[in-house]
Formats: C-alpha cells, structure tokens, sequence
C-alpha cells in the first residue's frame, strides 16, 4: 500500500465528463490498494471568470473579497469529483482550505503556506476514504480565505503531499510529461524519463509550462517524489528526482524559452558604488522581478550602462519607477525593448561537459541570430534574443545538442 496525492488541473475537470474521468483515475488506485488524497483546481475558465467580475464590480478592490470570489472556483470542483466518486462506490469527502487547515500568511491573492495541519486527513485516508482536496487556497492568521495566486493548485498539492508523508505525488495535466522541448516548436522534442529538481526549476523558472517555480522548489526542499502525467492517457509520465537518483548524465537535458520578457537599458549612469542597489531597490520594492542583468562601464568616461530583463507585461512600470529616482541616479535615458525571447539551455551535464556554451553560441551565431543579454547558472545559460528568432533559436538548439528523437 502507498500514500499517494493526485492533483489535477483545470483541464482535467474542465466539465463533467471529465470530472467523472478523473474519478475513475482515483478509483483505479484505490482499487490497487493505495490511500489518495486528491487536490484540484477550477474548472478550466472559472478563475478568470471570477476574476472578471470582481475587477469589474470594482478596479479597485479590498483584496480580502478578491480571494473570497476566486476561491469559489475550486469548491465546486471538490463538490463534484466528490459525488462522482460515491457514484463509484468510493467513500470520499471534500475538503475546503480553511477545514484542512492550511495556514498560510496574510498576502492575499499570492499567499504562501506556512503549515499544513494535515492529522484529521491522514486520519480519514488510514480508514479508507479518499480526501478531496480544494488547491490554491488557505486560511490566513486572521481567519479570513486567502488564495495563493496562479498555479497554486501545484503548491497545494506538492504541500499536502509533504505534510501527509506521500509515497509520491502525481501532476495530471494535458500533456504526458516533461519534454526536451516544445513539441509545437519542434515536432522532434522528446519525453524525458527522468529529469532532477534542479533542472526542472531551471526549466520552469525559464519559460517551461508544465510545473511551476513554487512547485518545484517546494518539492525540491521536501524532496517529494513527483510524477508529471497526462489526465487523458495511460502512458507513464516524467518522474521529478533528486540528483543523487540519477546516473551522471552525458546531455543537455532541455531547451526552454520565454517569449514574454522586455529588455530595459540605463545609460549614462554613473560608474560608482550603490548605484545598481538604487536601481533594484526601487524595482523590488515595487514587486518588479528583475531576471537577467548586464551591466557596461566605461573607463573614460566613468559611466556605466546597465541592462536587464523584465516580464513584457512589467515593462511601462518598471520604466515609469526608474523615471521617478532619475534625480537620485542621474543618468541620460532608459531605452525599452519589448520585443524578446529569452532562450535557455538546461542540464546537469554542464557541470562535467566543457562546450556547452560554445556550441550554443556558435549555433546561434551560425543563423544570424544576434544576443542582447547572456546570463548564466550552474546548469543554465540563458540569452536575450529578438523575439522574432524564436523558433528558429529553439530548433537549431535542440538539434545541435543532439535532443532530436529518431522518429
């Protein structure tokens, strides 16, 4: 017998039929013997539906009442995968954030967790009945709802796993796994068996869709096993493991990208220290997340140019905030580029496999493409690219690092 959390996404339970696909998924493990706690989201379209309404009741809103609304979404859900399974002769029981508890922290609309009080759960699961389990929300220390913010279900359902000491927990989502890269982009992406904690997060941190950033981190500290798996065939999906789990690897694991990000460039700063603390300072404290960053200076003239990386949709607020400290700064102009791609090329191999770079770059260099910004980790490089190079960056890459499946 194993403890295992399901989680399945807005896709899965998108209507009924689905919702009664998924019940049959939780009955097939619980007829194999294995206690299931089962977290899930918001019918695919909910969530954006509620938030419509609450942002056109009112722009602005007490965000208290924002999580009241979108939290809704994920109580029905639980209401009905619940009934669909006692229709199957499965004991279940639906559970809400706040009668788990999960206690998270008072930012509402992107709260964290804090703890999981997960003893009456695991109570129920030791005498057979399955756990229905609403993902995204909490309860703050006020009592109040609150909800985690997009892609929370992930969280939730890595968290519970965590609290209830799973055997592993299984992502079901739309597609069958975790790919080298995206199929739509190149037809010859493979599935990968296996890919590490780290890579994954680097993956995802870098444009990939099918984990979020939280999720995996969260993971990664708990080391929980996860499984990523489609909700609409049996095939067996990627497993998420620690690196000591895998044999020291001779490729790059994945090439991943991000075609929303801007480039915004100061210039004309001046050469002294302090000065990038005013600049990130200012962005941070205005919840601006800064990616990649280079920065210029000049001997002659004693002036520095810095550049970095935002989310398209950060790019006029960012821009507006550096604006508002020029007197502080006293540099000549920022210069915004909303037109670019980041690319990444991700894998533990890069710890042993000299070249990585210089095969990226000389790919790259060999179709014209010309790189604005180059950031590097561990087991990452990642460039800034005019957008319009996407694709043909993502193929040549995969190929050249010998991703492309036979077939």
């Amino acid at each position: 017998m194993a403890r295992i959390v399901q989680k399945f996404g807005g896709t899965s339970v998108a209507d009924l039929d689905r919702i009664r696909n998924v019940a049959a998924r939780v009955k097939a493990e619980v007829d194999a013997g294995n206690e299931v706690a089962v977290v899930v989201s918001a019918m695919a379209g909910t969530t954006n539906q509620l938030v419509d309404w609450a942002t056109n009741v009112g722009s602005i809103h007490d965000a208290r009442e924002y999580d009241a609304i979108v939290a809704t979404g994920e109580q029905v859900t639980v209401g009905l995968l619940a009934i669909a399974l006692q229709n199957l002769g499965v004991d279940a029981r639906s559970w809400l954030g706040w009668q788990v508890p999960v206690h998270t922290d008072d930012v509402h609309g992107a709260a964290r967790i804090e703890r999981i009080d997960a003893d009456a759960i695991s109570a129920r699961l030791a005498a057979g009945q399955v756990a229905v389990i609403a993902g995204f929300q909490g309860i703050g220390p006020d009592g109040r709802i609150t909800t985690l913010g997009r892609g929370g279900s992930d969280t939730s359902a890595v968290a519970m796993a965590a609290a209830l000491k799973a055997d592993r927990c299984d992502i079901y989502t739309d597609v069958d796994g975790v790919y080298t890269t995206d199929p739509r982009i190149a037809p010859k992406a493979q599935k990968l068996s296996q890919i590490t904690f780290e890579e994954m997060l680097e993956m995802a941190s870098s444009g990939a869709k099918v984990l979020q950033t939280r999720s995996v981190a969260m993971a990664m500290r708990h080391n929980v096993n996860l499984q990523v798996l489609s909700s609409f065939t049996h095939a067996e999906g990627t497993f998420v493991v620690s690196e000591d789990s895998v044999v020291e690897q001779e490729t790059i694991s994945g090439i991943a990208y991000s075609p929303d990000e801007a480039k915004l460039t100061i210039v004309g700063l001046a050469d002294k220290p302090g000065v990038a603390a005013i600049v990130f300072g200012a962005l941070a404290n205005h919840h601006v997340n800064v990616d990649m960053i280079v920065q210029s200076a000049s001997t002659k003239t004693k002036k520095t140019d810095i550049s970095f990386s935002v989310g398209r949709a950060d790019m006029d607020k960012a821009v507006k905030i550096i604006n508002e400290i020029k007197d502080q700064l006293a540099f000549d102009v920022v210069d915004a580029a909303p037109n670019v791609a980041k690319i990444s090329v991700v894998g533990t191999a890069m710890r042993t496999q000299p070249g990585v770079a210089k095969t990226m770059f000389e790919t790259l260099a060999a179709k014209g493409v010309n790189l604005h910004v180059i950031s590097t980790s561990e087991i990452k490089i990642s460039v800034l690219i005019d957008a319009e190079y996407t694709e043909l960056a993502v193929r040549s890459l995969h190929t050249a690092f010998g991703l492309d499946s036979d077939q």
